[in-house]
């Protein structure tokens, strides 16, 4: 995801990072951000699977992505490395 975000980021490509952490969890979220590296838009409202985005989407199971285009339609679902690429 990084590799293809740094490649993308300047040609219409963002991402959103929605964690489902749980309560209490906000320091371990925000250590694992910063080890990692990700330097895109991060959210979480700590309400595990509660969380608001979560049950837009349906996310029943995490790692998850979701490919949106600009009207927020799904375009692809759990695309990583080079399939990711090639859909971008």
């Amino acid at each position: 995801m990084v590799e293809n975000y740094n490649h993308f980021k300047n040609k219409n490509f963002t991402v959103l990072g929605v964690s489902l952490d749980r309560p209490g969890q906000k320091a371990k979220w925000l250590g694992a951000i910063y080890e990692d590296g990700l330097t895109w838009t991060h959210v979480s409202d700590l309400q595990f699977w509660n969380n608001a985005v979560a049950k837009m989407y349906r996310i029943s199971s995490i790692p998850q992505n979701l490919l949106l285009d600009p009207q927020g339609k799904i375009v692809g679902k759990n695309l990583r490395g080079p399939a990711l690429e090639a859909k971008l």
